[in-house]
């Protein structure tokens, strides 16, 4: 069960959910980045990155029984803040198009590099499935 949390009189956010309260069996999805199953990129395209890495995500929570509806939490780490702004809407096509229009909680950030120099993107995820 998801219960979506929006304090009284506090704006709705766009995209994204101030926090969510779950109860099941966590899954944790450790940082992926927008490689594919092989480890390899198909892509130096953000955009592109970002929807690999979303469907990596996917991936892992459907082998813990999960589906993406149930993701609770994202933590976002771009390597160049800019090209995120300057590609949000097709980001959040990609989204879309991945997640449909389930938003959890999320945050992003901007980091200097990432552990492997081709990607652009790491996403962290939590979902809560069904006990």
């Amino acid at each position: 069960m998801l219960e979506f949390l929006q304090p009284g009189g506090w704006a709705p956010p766009i995209g994204y959910a101030n926090g969510i309260a779950a109860t099941g069996r966590q899954i944790h999805v450790g940082g992926q980045i927008g490689w594919n199953a092989q480890q390899q990129f198909e892509s130096d395209d953000l955009v592109d990155q970002v929807r690999q890495t979303l469907e990596n995500i996917v991936a892992v929570v459907q082998a813990g029984g999960g589906s993406s509806d149930r993701i609770v939490s994202l933590t976002w780490y771009v390597t160049d803040i800019e090209d995120y702004l300057a590609n949000a809407k097709m980001i959040g096509a990609a989204y879309r198009d991945v997640l449909g229009r389930h938003f959890p909680a999320m945050a992003l950030v901007q980091v200097t590099r990432l552990v492997e120099p081709r990607a652009k993107v790491e996403i962290q995820a939590v979902a809560v499935v069904e006990d």
